[in-house]
């Protein structure tokens, strides 16, 4: 689907992220820390689903200006449009313009993300995570598995740090994302 608009993103940001923020609710005013650790060039997803609409749109009109400003891409998850500045959308049922990314879980999940065009998949939980507590993770092996002949970057989410992302460099991960990692 290349629209005008998403050719010009993907001139402005020519390959995915390898690093992403998954923002939401319970990040307070840890979401300005995290935005501000994220290294140049990583990603955003902006989630914030339960704010009302007024509220999301406000709150993401700040978080684009600070990725404006720090060269981050941007990502609305959900349907409802949020503003111009989206460099894309999360989880959306289609692409809209720009990157398009979709979490997976399953391999039913894997083969949606892969008929709707994703160009990206965040696939979890990868490990125990304070945001789904006893959710059963997939561990690196697992991961490995829900991976195999998948053409797209995979990001791992669920636990993640930048020493657990080391820890599955060897299985082909194209990058992680985190919400705790980055907000300490």
């Amino acid at each position: 689907m290349g629209c005008a608009i998403g050719r010009r993103m993907r001139a402005r940001h020519p390959s995915p992220p390898r690093l992403w923020l998954m923002t939401d609710e319970r990040m307070g005013a840890r979401l300005w820390v995290a935005l501000e650790r994220l290294p140049h060039g990583s990603g955003v997803v902006f989630r914030h689903y339960r704010l009302p609409l007024a509220e999301r749109r406000a709150l993401f009109a700040r978080v684009a200006k600070v990725a404006r400003r720090r060269g981050l891409v941007l990502l609305r998850a959900g349907e409802q449009r949020l503003g111009r500045w989206e460099d894309g959308t999360h989880g959306t049922r289609r692409r809209v313009r720009g990157w398009y990314s979709r979490a997976a879980h399953s391999p039913d999940e894997v083969v949606a993300g892969l008929r709707t065009g994703a160009d990206l998949l965040f696939v979890s939980p990868v490990f125990a995570t304070r945001s789904h507590p006893g959710a059963t993770t997939l561990r690196p092996v697992r991961l490995g598995m829900l991976m195999r002949g998948v053409a797209v970057p995979v990001i791992a989410l669920g636990g993640m740090d930048e020493g657990r992302a080391r820890r599955l460099r060897g299985l082909g991960v194209y990058g992680w994302a985190g919400i705790d990692a980055w907000a300490g």
